[in-house]
């Protein structure tokens, strides 16, 4: 069965962030937005609690294997709960917390530098 999931098919920058959504590349998403390897997908989380270890495995499918992977957790930064926080690090998979804009700014600045960077942003309004 296809995936139904609304995605961009590549990378692209981050426009901009607020009004409860994205822009990148020329177009506007409303929710949140998880910048993997090779595209940007929606994703259905409005706050931290709604990060489980259930996300893991999607992000291996989708070819994060490492690298930075910076957590946009809205206005200010929360950190998950510590189990989330174990089972990432338990799956060779590191978080970066910091708020929406700050993840977002720092996706921008390591995608022009061409590193391997992963960016799980939550919509703030």
């Amino acid at each position: 069965m296809p995936d139904a999931t609304p995605r961009y098919p590549g990378r692209a920058p981050i426009e901009a962030y607020g009004n409860g959504g994205f822009r990148f590349a020329g177009m506007s998403h409303r929710g949140s937005i998880i910048c993997l390897p090779g595209s940007i997908m929606a994703w259905n989380a409005t706050s931290v609690e709604d990060v489980t270890g259930e996300l893991i495995p999607i992000l291996i499918t989708e070819g994060v294997t490492g690298g930075v992977i910076l957590f946009g957790t809205g206005r200010t930064p929360v950190f998950p709960a510590s189990a989330v926080l174990s089972a990432f690090r338990e799956a060779g998979l590191w978080l970066e917390v910091m708020d929406t804009g700050a993840a977002a700014r720092t996706y921008n600045v390591l995608l022009a530098e061409e590193r391997d960077v992963t960016a799980m942003l939550l919509a703030v309004d």
